[in-house]
Order: structure tokens, then sequence, then C-alpha cells
């Protein structure tokens, strides 16, 4: 018997039994297309990669516990905050919003907030390191990229600082994103040094693999100072430049609250710090009573890896398209819809929605970039209008809905976000703080240039087929 017979058998088999288990997981329809695809050409190779990034996200076992931990802790943050439930007084057409997001975060929404916006990378580290410098208790920080330039030089300085007064400080970074703050020479080793508590979210380790899938990160950005002050949105502590000085710096947008929200944000924390370290964080000072600081009602919506697709961020998303009813614009490095997503928007500028998506010209990951702009033409022949952002290059996660509600946060409007990582996303209701960040949003209007679809139609035909293929594998992206 030849080998090349045994081999063929053998890719044949792979065939078969990965067609029945991918048929099994009952993955979404697209996804499930391009999994059979790469199985189906490249046997050998769609097998290793499914053992990588292809199984039960978390992993049973994981997802039980999270969940455990999940129930614990959002139970406790809505006895804290019950006083500060404000659903009737919000906007009718925002409701279905209110709902969804509870019903998949477990977080209620929560009036009496104070928010400001922050734009510009130096004045939010600038506001961020005097909050640090004003704490007296602790301060607690989790994000994507942790790096060792300047800036994280400077944020690592305020938390020495802070320890050297008695003051509690741990910070939670990816094993990913913060890798060369872990490395041997990062700023985790200097920091532990001087009593500042670090911990890796998600490590990988190839063979003592706690996830199932080895691509699952933590996408959050958040700090929170003495339970009283959070911060949340698309800056991570690192230089603006960074990793791509050749598409400019990122443009971010956060914001910094106060208010009963920042329970919810300091639970977001407590979460991912027992889900990493199995340390429950309840001494006294860590979540202090709610106190009303403004006016705007709030929403914190952290989302996760799930074996179950109704509880990914796809809902909140679809949910909030649908409520328009004049105008919508949608901010984000990357665009990557699902089907739900597009038919959505091309519902909604069917309907006579203004819908305005807003993206950098240049990506920083150039296979993202060309599956993305696959679906630029059905949008467009749909009536949406996209708009290429430049210079720069657009980090900013938002979305505003008429006048009534607006989100921002670390998600991407992606399949990733929407179902792998770990996103943490504010709702803001009313019409003051749609308003404020819809100023933000027509400046990256300002600064971009519209595509146009006849245009867009006259691409080269390589461009094309390289875009379309980019968008055939955008479920596995």
């Amino acid at each position: 018997m030849s080998s090349l017979f045994i081999y063929g058998v053998m890719e044949w088999a792979i065939r078969l039994v990965m067609v029945a288990v991918i048929l099994r997981r009952r993955f979404m329809p697209g996804t499930a297309l391009a999994w059979l695809s790469v199985v189906f050409f490249l046997p050998i190779v769609g097998l290793v990669v499914y053992l990588l990034i292809g199984s039960n996200y978390l992993g049973r076992r994981r997802i039980r516990l999270y969940q455990q931990v999940l129930d614990r802790m959002r139970s406790q943050s809505r006895v804290t905050v019950r006083g500060h439930v404000l659903r009737p007084e919000t906007d009718a057409s925002a409701q279905p919003v209110v709902l969804q997001a509870e019903r998949i975060s477990g977080m209620p929404i929560l009036g009496g907030n104070d928010v400001e916006l922050l734009s510009e990378h130096e004045r939010m580290i600038d506001r961020l390191v005097a909050d640090i410098d004003a704490a007296v208790h602790h301060v607690h920080m989790l994000y994507y990229i942790f790096g060792t330039d300047e800036t994280s030089h400077r944020v690592a300085d305020a938390l020495e600082s802070a320890v050297a007064r008695g003051v509690s400080c741990r910070v939670l970074a990816d094993a990913s994103g913060s890798r060369h703050f872990f490395g041997r020479r990062g700023l985790s080793e200097r920091l532990r040094a001087r009593g500042v508590t670090t911990q890796r979210m998600l490590p990988v380790h190839l063979l003592r693999r706690r996830l199932e899938r080895l691509d699952l990160r933590n996408h959050r950005k958040l700090s929170v100072i003495d339970g009283r002050v959070a911060y949340a949105g698309s800056h991570n502590i690192v230089n603006a430049d960074y990793g791509h000085r050749r598409a400019g710096p990122w443009i971010d947008l956060s914001a910094r609250l106060r208010g009963p929200v920042v329970s919810q944000l300091q639970s977001v924390f407590l979460e991912d710090w027992l889900f990493e370290t199995d340390q429950m964080l309840d001494e006294p000072g860590i979540t202090p009573p709610p106190e009303t600081a403004g006016t705007i009602c709030a929403q914190a919506v952290p989302t996760g890896p799930s074996s179950d697709e109704s509880e990914s961020l796809l809902r909140v998303a679809v949910t909030a398209i649908n409520a328009a009813r004049r105008r919508i614009i949608i901010s984000s490095p990357y665009l990557v819809p699902d089907e739900p997503t597009l038919l959505a928007l091309s519902m909604a500028s069917e309907r006579d929605v203004e819908v305005d998506l807003v993206i950098p010209r240049r990506s920083d990951h150039p296979l993202v970039g060309f599956a993305g702009r696959a679906y630029f033409e059905p949008l467009l022949e749909a009536g949406v209008r996209i708009f290429l952002h430049e210079p720069g290059l657009l980090h900013a996660k938002t979305m505003t809905v008429d006048d009534s509600f607006a989100l921002l946060g670390s998600s991407n409007f992606d399949i990733r976000s929407f179902y792998l990582n770990f996103e943490l996303n504010v709702l803001l209701y009313g019409p003051q703080m749609t308003r404020e960040l819809r100023f933000a949003q027509t400046q990256y209007i300002s600064d971009a240039q519209p595509v146009d679809l006849a245009e867009w139609r006259q691409r080269p035909i390589a461009r094309r087929y390289a875009q379309s293929a980019a968008a055939l594998l955008s479920p596995l992206l």
C-alpha cells in the first residue's frame, strides 16, 4: 500500500470527522462555511488551526466558573446600586437597548452620573495620573496594552508613588497585548518590586492550555480609583504612536466617569481579577456606597466569549441599530460585520435613517482591512455612507443613535469583538452625552473622505478578489 494512498485516506478521514464536528457545534452559517472550506481544501492545516482556535472558546469548565463569578459579583452590584436604578426616566426609544444590555451583562441602567469625554491622548493621561496621585485607598487598572514607553513609565511612576503613600495598586493586563510589559526588562517586574501587584490575563501556554482557544484576549481598557472615579474607552497605556508610526498616532476616545456606574465598572475589574487569580477582593473600601455625581444615566456593558451566541455584544449592536429613527454614526478601526449587523445597517438606511460609518484609510491589520472592504459595496448600494479617515489611525470605538443614546468603549465593529474578546463598553443615555459624543464623531468625518460607489466599483480586479478572499475568512479572524 503506497504512502500516497495512506495520505489520501487520512485526508478524507479528517474531512469526514471535521464535518461532523463542525456541524455538531452549531456555528453561525458563515462561520461553519468558512471552517468547512478550510478543512475541505487544506484538511491537515484546517485540523491544526481548528484545534488551536476553533474549539469551545473558554472551555466548559472555565465558562461555568466565569458564570458563577458573574452571578455572584453582579448580584452584589445590584444590591449596592438599587436606589439609583432610574429606568423609567429614559427615552422610550432606548428601552429595547436598556433591556437587551441588562439581559446580556446583568447590569441595569443607573442615574446620577457625571461623564467627561477625553479625546486628546495627553489630556487623558494627565487626568488619569492626577487621579492616581489623589488616590487614598486603591487603584485598579485593566488594559489590553500596558507598554514600556514614555506614557507607560509615567503611569508606572504614579502607581509607585501611590503605593508609597499606602494605596493598594493592582494592574491586570492581557498576556499577549502587554507581552513587553511582562517581559524580562518590562515594567511589571519593576512595579512588583515597588509593591504594585501585577497579573497576566489569559496567559498562552501551548502545553499547559487553560484556554480551548489560544487567541482569546482581554481587550478591555479600564481604571478605577478609590471606587469613586473610573476611566473606560479605547485608550491603552502606551504612546499614541505605539506600533504603527507610518499610519500615524492612534485617535482615541475615553470617558472619565463618576457616580453609581463606577460600582459596575469596579465589579468588572473584580470579576476579571477573581477569574484570573482566584482571589476575591472584598476588603472594606473596595466598593464604597454610590454617590450621585451628576445627571447622566449610564450602563456598563461587559461582554466576553461564550458558548451561547445569544449572549454576545452583537445583540446590543443590532438592537441599537434597529432603534434608530433619524441618524446613526459608528466609528471603528475595523469593520467586519456579520450577516445580522450587515442586514441591520442596510435596513436602517433603507428606512431613511442616515447611517454613517467612519473607519481609518490605513489598517494596522491588512488582512482585516481587506476583509472589511469587501462589505463596502453592499453597504453603499443600500445607502450607507462610508468615510475613510486620515491622517492617523482612528481607534475610537463609538456609536450614536439619534439624540437618544451613545456607546463608547473597547469593542471594534467586527466579529472578534462581538463573539470572542472580553470587551467593555458604556452606554450613555440622553441628548446631552449623545450630542457631545456626536461632536467628536463629526470631527472624524471632517477629517475623512467619503467612498463613492461608482469609483469603488472601478477598483482593480486583483484587489477585488483579495478582498473577497479575505471576507471568506472573516468568521475566523
